[in-house]
């Protein structure tokens, strides 16, 4: 019975390449899209933590994770100075941008460098802190690969180009920084920031620290900085719920495209399962038959699958930048997809095969 499988494949290699294809794309697509979301809320996670001020001073639209608004008047640090257990302050514009291959995008904040390296224990590792209008620094892993390194350009605010000056370690907040003049000046929004960072003093606790601003300055947002990173699926509106989608329609593609096969394979195959039933194979026979070999494409379409997804998410990461962090949970989800969604799809045909009558099966053109 096996070799009736493996020959039924080797016989129609189109049609066997055709459903394996189908199978690895719900897989990768399964595979991808949940490795970016995994990946991505990670990274932010990790840069977020290198923050060492305990408070963020905003209004609402200040840190929302795809726009930032330069909404908050300096102003408010030299009052947050004045409140007891702040230790410092330093106003931050973030704002997003396209990134230079035009794919997704990044953020870039302005901030007063020597103070915000002071506050988050950053060092310049390479060349040095911007200065001018048209000069940014950027942490070691946009470095990296010598892209995006000193003396390279970046496009940022509709295309105008940017000098790199600087590497910093460890990463901290947004990859790419400039001066907060420089910020305030491409935006148009003198004297603005979009929050402010808050340094306690020592033995101060921030949830202390934070109801005195919020009683001194009240009308404003006061936030936790270990509370502002979240999972990128409560970030993003409705991520959730298209991961959801994305996984049933991988599903319903790998069924659809391994049934189509299966049906089409039926119907080249009339005679030989009028043969077969012919010399007593009983409908169980013909239905494990169809679904082997439903099994065994779906089996090379998950690895093809596996191996599309690993090598995508390494080139796109080479290429953009993006993270790709691959966890056993969704790989679990992708494999039950694609075998799943095959011997479903198999199902139908296998059935039809067996109820074929004999003798109509050999009379069959």
């Amino acid at each position: 019975m096996d070799n009736l499988v493996v020959n039924n494949i080797r016989q129609r290699p189109v049609r066997a390449l055709v459903s394996v294809t189908g199978v690895a794309l719900g897989v990768a697509l399964v595979m991808l899209f949940t490795g970016l979301s995994r990946g991505m809320s990670n990274d932010m996670q990790r840069r977020s933590s290198n923050l060492r001020a305990e408070i963020i001073f905003t209004r609402s639209g200040g840190m929302e994770l795809t726009s930032s608004t330069a909404n908050l008047s300096t102003k408010y640090a030299d009052e947050l100075r004045k409140v007891e257990g702040v230790a410092s302050v330093v106003p931050v514009i973030r704002y997003p941008f396209q990134s230079g291959r035009g794919f997704g995008f990044e953020m870039i904040e302005g901030t007063d460098w020597d103070a915000y390296a002071a506050m988050n224990g950053v060092r310049v590792v390479e060349g040095r802190a911007p200065q001018a209008v048209d000069e940014v620094i950027v942490d070691e892993t946009k470095a990296a690969g010598g892209k995006n390194g000193v003396g390279k350009s970046l496009s940022i605010f509709g295309g105008k180009p940017y000098r790199v000056v600087g590497v910093y370690s460890p990463e901290s907040g947004a990859r790419v920084k400039m001066s907060l003049a420089a910020m305030q000046d491409a935006l148009e929004s003198p004297g603005k920031c979009s929050y402010i960072l808050v340094k306690c003093q020592d033995g101060v606790a921030a949830e202390e620290l934070a109801r005195r601003i919020g009683a001194q300055l009240p009308g404003n947002k006061i936030q936790l900085t270990r509370d502002i990173v979240t999972n990128i699926e409560q970030s993003v509106p409705y991520l959730g719920v298209f991961l959801r989608a994305l996984v049933v329609l991988s599903a319903i593609v790998s069924g659809l495209v391994v049934m189509l096969a299966m049906y089409t394979t039926i119907t080249e195959r009339t005679r030989e399962i009028g043969v077969l039933k012919a010399l007593g194979a009983s409908r169980g026979f013909i239905v494990g038959l169809i679904e082997q070999e439903a099994l065994l494409i779906s089996l090379l379409g998950l690895v093809v699958g596996f191996i599309v997804s690993l090598a995508a998410g390494y080139l796109i990461h080479r290429a953009y930048g993006l993270w790709f962090e691959y966890g056993w949970r969704w790989a679990l989800v992708a494999a039950s997809i694609g075998v799943g969604g095959g011997l479903l799809g198999a199902l139908y045909p296998a059935m039809r095969a067996a109820s074929l009558d004999a003798v109509a099966a050999l009379s069959y053109e």
